[in-house]
């Protein structure tokens, strides 16, 4: 078995617990309330901004460290990754005022995007935030490559889903104010193409490491699933 198959093999299971995520069928029922799926999607872009502003700078200083340890290809692909990821919490930041304005004209309790953009970081968001720094600060800094594999990738295989949802559900206006969400469903499939090169490069540079990189990788999205579940239970 070719190394990049010796990934793939040890995060299929990943894979596969995606696609049988409850908050993600739960998203996907054609019978959700559009009040709660309205709230929901302010929820995530609220606080998605939290999980995204560090994303430019986490890439950046993993790509320093991976430079002293000799992963020279490694590095220079991060500091070029970490370029195209500057200010996108921007982007969900103007969501949620957006959404937060769609919602107060059309629906009740009203709502305060800045109340909702000051919100506490809840505990998977935690975990997620945690999970990057501690990779960075770690002896395997080069695991940050497995991380953006694996979370992009959802933009690939669940985004484009969620997407229709919100279209059939809420209709083509409200896509309108869902700016961050609609562009990464574009942009990480590049990103994701990208990842996946870093990803055969880093293995036959670490292949004792494909065991390490899949855990990485598989924590970083049980934390991004567990966050969507808490937005979602703040919806209800």
């Amino acid at each position: 078995m070719r190394l990049e198959e010796r990934y793939e093999a040890a995060i299929r299971p990943l894979r596969q617990e995606v696609e049988a995520n409850p908050t993600i069928g739960a998203l996907l029922d054609p019978a959700i309330a559009p009040a709660v799926l309205e709230r929901f999607l302010i929820q995530w872009c609220a606080l998605g901004v939290q999980m995204t502003a560090p994303v430019e700078g986490w890439i950046r200083r993993a790509g320093e460290r991976c430079w002293g340890l000799g992963l020279v290809g490694i590095s220079t692909r991060l500091q070029a990754h970490a370029h195209h990821e500057a200010d996108h919490h921007l982007m969900f930041i103007a969501d949620t005022r957006a959404l937060v304005a769609r919602w107060n004209d059309r629906r009740s309790p009203p709502l305060s995007a800045e109340a909702l953009l000051a919100q506490p970081a809840t505990a998977a968001m935690r975990d997620y935030i945690g999970l990057h720094e501690q990779t960075i600060a770690g002896e395997a800094p080069y695991a940050q490559v497995a991380i953006e594999y694996e979370v992009e990738g959802l933009s690939v295989s669940v985004l484009p889903r969620l997407l229709e949802q919100f279209r059939r559900v809420l209709g083509d206006e409200a896509m309108a104010s869902l700016s961050f969400l609609r562009e990464h469903a574009e942009l990480d499939v590049g990103h994701t193409r990208y990842n996946r090169k870093m990803i055969q490069l880093l293995v036959a540079a670490r292949p004792s490491a494909i065991g390490l990189l899949a855990d990485t990788g598989a924590a970083a999205v049980r934390a991004y699933l567990r966050f969507l579940g808490e937005c979602l239970a703040a919806a209800a």
